[in-house]
């Protein structure tokens, strides 16, 4: 917290004894209106506020950790409260592909870039969390926020799903180290046994983009700062998480629930 900040909440508290203890305080309790502080007044009260804090410096720490608290406490609620206002755009988008058990009691979404590295790194988490937990929901929300390449790759997943080889085809495009130019993009697609000149027809449809400017105003709603990002249940996380933190939210979502 900045030197004014704290200037000013304990000048507002000495201004308030000097008024009331002051020969103008029955005038303030008639009118209602403070009277106004002059310049004198505001370098006494200064001082006074400064040689307070001087004295009692442990305050300032106390004082920014209750505004943290309350910052963080202020974030959670409004997180709730767009989870709550988005519900059928993150949980029932028909054209949002779903893993898992599909009538699972706790649903994952997630929001990704195929481009982005800690995405990478927790696609297998996830899949763990998934495997050793037969009730949840996977809900898949391509997020491309990287650029150019990361919106072929993008394209070329949700085009993949008039094969019927999404679920194939995201797999190797999260396990692959490559900048996703359309040769390699399609030479994975083969991998999967895909008809690579559909593919590529396709990854221009303009249901394709559709897709990807839902998410992106989504995410926008959501308040996402980047990938990965995720809802289960009514709680948004920002960020990768390790095997035993989503074990532990999942668990809480699912308490919630009954």
């Amino acid at each position: 917290m900045s030197w004014s900040k704290c200037s000013a909440h304990y000048l507002t508290a000495a201004l308030f004894f000097c008024t009331v203890t002051s020969s103008e305080g029955p005038a303030l309790a008639q009118n209602g209106v403070p009277p106004a502080i002059t310049a004198d007044q505001k370098k006494s009260l200064e001082r006074i506020v400064r040689e307070y804090i001087l004295e009692n410096p442990e305050i300032i720490p106390e004082a920014i950790k209750r505004l943290e608290q309350k910052q963080l406490l202020a974030a959670s609620r409004a997180d709730k409260e767009a989870v709550v206002a988005n519900t059928d755009e993150i949980y029932n988008d028909p054209d949002a592909p779903v893993a898992g058990n599909p009538n699972g009691d706790v649903t994952i979404v997630e929001f990704f870039d195929y481009r982005c590295g800690v995405c990478k790194r927790i696609y297998p988490v996830l899949d763990e969390l998934i495997k050793t937990d037969a009730n949840i929901r996977r809900v898949y929300k391509v997020w491309p926020i990287l650029g150019p390449k990361s919106v072929l790759a993008a394209q070329a997943v949700i085009a993949s799903r008039k094969q019927g080889k999404y679920h194939a085809f995201h797999k190797v495009m999260m396990e692959a180290n490559s900048s996703f130019e359309l040769t390699t993009i399609l030479n994975l697609g083969k991998l999967v046994g895909m008809d690579t000149e559909q593919l590529e027809r396709d990854i221009k449809g303009p249901e394709v983009e559709a897709i990807i400017r839902k998410n992106h105003a989504l995410a926008n709603k959501l308040r996402l700062t980047g990938t990965p990002s995720f809802v289960i249940g009514n709680i948004l996380l920002r960020g990768g998480r390790d095997l035993e933190s989503l074990r532990q939210i999942v668990a809480d979502a699912r308490a919630s629930i009954n």
